[in-house]
């Protein structure tokens, strides 16, 4: 299914799901449909363009769903009762939902309500699934590895070795990533997203749990930890976790305190099942955090500015395959000048030195021609690509990168000075009385990453 829409995908996980729901498979029939369900509402919040077409959507998203609390149902009470009619040709995706009871009408209204509810929520939640896997290795982090080691210990292990995690042994619940702005906290959730190949990623920020409707925050904190629980190995990533998690106060606002309230137990509270969910927190302002709350996040990781070596490695992560003349040692010094740079501000760094070999094209009055792989086939060496040069240079025309054929121009290398131009150009973002109130609170509360 690569390359197809969302909306593509889960008609081809409806269609398949059809097949196995009348060939009797219901198991099979249901993870389908659960799983067509997920693309449904992914493309509901970014891909539909109009209300009717998400109305559409949404109403053949209730049905798939109705028919999935059916087989759910079916499997679970064991009961053998007649297969549910699937009326239309097994291509279509338009359905009937036939009850299974005439029971007391008055019951069963009050249960669809509910249900009607609790659907309106989880579509609204439901866009907070990540789909696609970001594509981010472990390896392309830089440093950080008792961060990385202790996510592995809470996502990857579990699911990998489930029998080391018995008795008393636990995997961490909550996670807090903590540290100054750039350092890679939300980089390595994007990290834990790929590497977690089994487990459903939500990304979820404040906007998606707040509303300005009375009590409904709190019931859409409520099925988020609902969803997740389905779900299950999850993981709910809430970024700038500070904005909805702050300290509590007698001037608060009552609608305010009631979600913290909420989210206080959903993540540990009595009666409720918290195994196989992990809750990874970020934040650059942990001193704002409640109390409560920074007790539930039981690790509580400081993410630092990058030091050397890790510098050296995301110069060279962020230049990638670019054409260049740098060298190891170059690399090196690169490394010894960015003191007090964060992992943001080296790839700021980088971008502005790729930019300058565009403007000496720009620039240039005069280009000659020389020998150099070929634009659209860098296996075939062709002798006629022209790059920008000096005007006293042996063979230089005086042209403009107008007159260029596109197909004809020699992608120039940045060198070390595009480097070090680029690197008086940008200045860090983090200052020392940040670094020094990061430190505190990690020296009180946290631990190095």
């Amino acid at each position: 299914m690569a390359g197809q829409t969302a909306l593509q995908k889960a008609i081809d996980l409806v269609t398949r799901a059809t097949e196995a729901d009348k060939e009797k498979n219901y198991t099979e029939a249901l993870r389908l449909y659960e799983h067509a369900v997920e693309y449904f509402l992914h493309s509901i919040k970014y891909e539909a363009q109009t209300d009717r077409q998400k109305d559409s959507i949404r109403q053949k998203c209730v049905g798939y769903l109705d028919r999935a609390e059916k087989l759910k149902k079916h499997l679970t009470e064991g009961k053998k009762k007649k297969p549910i009619k699937v009326e239309g040709e097994s291509g279509k995706e338009d359905r009937k939902i036939k009850k299974e009871k005439d029971g007391d009408e008055s019951d069963d209204s009050g249960g669809e309500e509910v249900d009607k509810e609790k659907k309106a929520f989880m579509d609204k939640l439901g866009g907070a699934i990540v789909m696609e896997k970001p594509n981010v290795k472990w390896d392309d982090v830089a440093g950080l590895d008792q961060a990385k080691d202790t996510l592995k210990e809470a996502v990857i292990l579990p699911i990998k070795f489930p029998q080391l995690f018995k008795g008393k042994r636990k995997p961490w619940r909550g996670i807090l990533l903590f540290g100054p702005p750039g350092t890679g906290k939300s980089y390595l959730a994007k990290a834990v997203a790929t590497e977690a190949n089994n487990s459903t990623f939500f990304s979820i920020s404040s906007s998606d749990l707040t509303s300005k409707w009375m009590g409904e925050s709190e019931k859409l904190i409520k099925n988020l930890f609902y969803m997740a629980r389905e779900h299950k190995p999850s993981i709910i990533f809430i970024d700038e976790v500070d904005s909805m998690c702050g300290s509590r106060s007698d001037g608060e606002n009552d609608a305010t305190r009631r979600m913290k309230t909420e989210f206080l137990v959903q993540m540990q509270g009595v009666g409720n099942d918290t195994d196989g969910i992990l809750v990874l927190g970020a934040t650059n302002i942990p001193w704002t955090l409640d109390s409560a709350i920074r007790r539930r996040f039981e690790k509580r990781i400081y993410i630092p500015l990058p030091d050397e070596q890790a510098r050296f490695k995301m110069f060279k992560l962020h230049i990638g395959s670019t054409p260049t003349e740098l060298t190891h040692d170059h690399f090196i010094v690169l490394a010894k000048k960015t003191e007090g740079y964060s992992g943001a501000d080296i790839g700021i760094v980088v971008r502005e030195s790729l930019m300058q070999p565009v403007r000496r094209i720009q620039g240039a009055t005069h280009f000659k021609r020389v020998s150099g792989p070929s634009p659209t086939d860098p296996n075939t060496i062709i002798h006629d690509l022209l790059e920008p040069c000096s005007p006293g240079d042996y063979g230089a025309i005086e042209m403009s990168w107008t007159d260029i054929p596109s197909d004809k121009l020699l992608e120039p290398k940045v060198t070390f000075k595009d480097m070090l131009k680029a690197l008086e150009k940008t200045k860090p973002t983090v200052n020392q009385k940040d670094l020094e109130q990061h430190k505190k609170w990690s020296d009180d509360f946290g631990e190095e990453g």
